[in-house]
């Protein structure tokens, strides 16, 4: 695969040029104000004052073809800070892997700008960084006249690039070579990356398909689901899967990550004993990548299985809007509050990440909407696994060892996952198939406040989900919402004169 690495090692080389570029004139902008500023002018006016426009991919491109050289013309010699002319190697790869590669570092450039004025949804974007070899996804993107395709496939097993030829394919494009004789798709890029010891063609194409509008007849039978994910089960469902088989309620966390623990640890102790820049190391980095590829791989096939069931086999699929960010922060604290018990929650936030939480809720965002059926979320401060789904009797003690939830009011014992997932199926809100705004404009969480950090310079957001875990306080146990749920006899007793 020697074209493959020529076009990555161009197209990084192009993302670099092109931010360059662009910290320059950033550069080039901060002295000027800086300029103004020791002169008496205000900053908040000086910044104002200043132009200095930033190049995007018409000027950067202009540019590079003015001062690149072609090595058929001998532009080889080096000088003293390198070669005299840069990119003498430009004809030996595709024009597209540049030009992708100036359009990613715009938008990594805009991306930064957005979240640092606050229209940028989601956490911070820092300043865009420089990509260094062997440290960044290998990776580029090739387009195509759609008129005059130069990405097509030849045959159900063979895949033609512009400049690399044609290379088999590990998997059989039958799917997508019927869609392209029928006239339903067209394909518009190609995105070939490395992962692990594999590399891997992603087609882009512009497919036309008929959505269904409304759930099967099969999925409004079974109505609506709830999810509760966790790390004991991967997911623990109110209904279960298999109408004729209740254990199916449960979905095993495979655990991919404990599997391979013993052969990640002995690769990686071999790569420690590499000195550095040799070619055992090679060997042996490869030999870890290859390892935690494969985890990721069977990670990913067996969240694609369970979305597709839930997707295609319920009306609505209800699950929680959890925080995974604050889930997963560590517990060591700061050198005047240290944490504790930090080991175990280095644990517990590998088991966490293991199970992929948010890119469960990710594949099912997209399938709901495939698949005819309706994703609906509850609050993310709703105390799913302290409420009793028979009676709404909340127990504020319930701690995460606590396996088994046992109601003080109407005496339901059930497993605390199932309990939670009960609540969720009867509580969480639903959705539309697009529910966040097409633009760039800021989302809200469930509790109101920006699901952004405060500010430009603030590391965390402002509000997260904590559940008190902590000894038994003095609060008693309380109903989750006397409004909403009905009162026992004993209350209306209670509540009368």
């Amino acid at each position: 695969m020697e074209a493959f690495t020529r076009h990555v090692g161009a197209a990084r080389w192009a993302f670099n040029h092109a931010l360059g570029m662009k910290v320059a004139a950033h550069q080039q902008w901060r002295r000027e104000v800086q300029v103004l500023v020791d002169q008496g002018v205000p900053e908040a006016e000086a910044r104002k004052q200043v132009r200095v426009p930033v190049p995007t991919k018409p000027a950067t491109q202009k540019h590079l073809n003015r001062i690149k050289g072609d090595s058929r013309r001998g532009d080889l010699a080096e000088g003293a800070y390198g070669p005299v002319r840069p990119c003498p190697w430009w004809h030996e790869v595709n024009t597209h892997a540049f030009q992708s590669a100036f359009i990613d570092a715009d938008r990594a450039w805009q991306n930064w700008l957005e979240s640092l004025r606050g229209v940028r949804a989601g956490r911070r974007v820092g300043y865009p960084r420089f990509k260094k070899k062997g440290r960044t996804r290998e990776s580029f993107r090739l387009h195509h006249d759609v008129k005059r395709p130069a990405i097509r496939l030849v045959g159900y097993r063979r895949l033609r690039l512009p400049t690399a030829g044609e290379v088999r394919l590990h998997e059989s494009a039958k799917r997508l070579a019927r869609l392209i004789d029928r006239g339903q798709a067209v394909v518009q890029s190609v995105t070939v990356s490395r992962a692990g010891h594999r590399w891997y063609a992603s087609v882009l194409c512009k497919v036309t398909t008929e959505l269904p509008e409304r759930p099967t007849r099969g999925q409004r039978e079974r109505g609506r689901v709830g999810v509760d994910l966790g790390v004991k089960h991967l997911a623990a469902l109110s209904k279960p899967l298999d109408p004729d088989d209740p254990a199916s309620a449960f979905v095993a966390n495979p655990r991919h990550l404990r599997q391979a623990e013993h052969r990640l640890a002995k690769a990686q102790r071999a790569l420690s004993r590499t000195q550095k820049d040799s070619a055992r190391r090679a060997k042996a980095r490869r030999r870890v990548a290859r390892l935690h590829h494969e985890v990721a791989v069977r990670r990913n096939t067996a969240l694609h299985a369970i979305t597709k069931q839930l997707t295609t086999c319920f009306a609505e699929v209800a699950i929680e809007d959890l925080n995974v960010a604050g889930m997963t922060r560590t517990a060591r604290g700061t050198i005047e509050a240290p944490g504790r018990r930090v080991k175990q929650k280095a644990g517990l936030n590998r088991s966490i990440l293991d199970a992929s939480p948010g890119e469960l809720r990710r594949q099912l965002t997209y399938k709901n909407f495939w698949y005819g059926s309706t994703l609906a979320v509850l609050d993310r401060w709703w105390p799913s696994s302290k409420t009793c789904s028979a009676c709404g009797w909340q127990n504020p003690r319930l701690t995460l060892a606590d396996r088994m939830f046992h109601c003080g009011n109407c005496g339901l014992t059930l497993d605390r996952d199932l309990n939670a997932a009960r609540n969720i199926e009867q509580h969480a809100v639903a959705l539309a198939h697009h529910p966040v705004a097409p633009g760039r404009g800021e989302t809200q969480n469930a509790r109101g406040a920006s699901a952004r950090p405060p500010g430009p310079r603030a590391r965390w957001q402002d509000a997260m989900k904590r559940e008190d875990t902590g000894p038994p306080g003095p609060v008693p146990p309380q109903r989750s919402d006397p409004l909403t749920l009905p009162a026992t006899p004993d209350q209306e007793l209670a509540k009368r004169p």
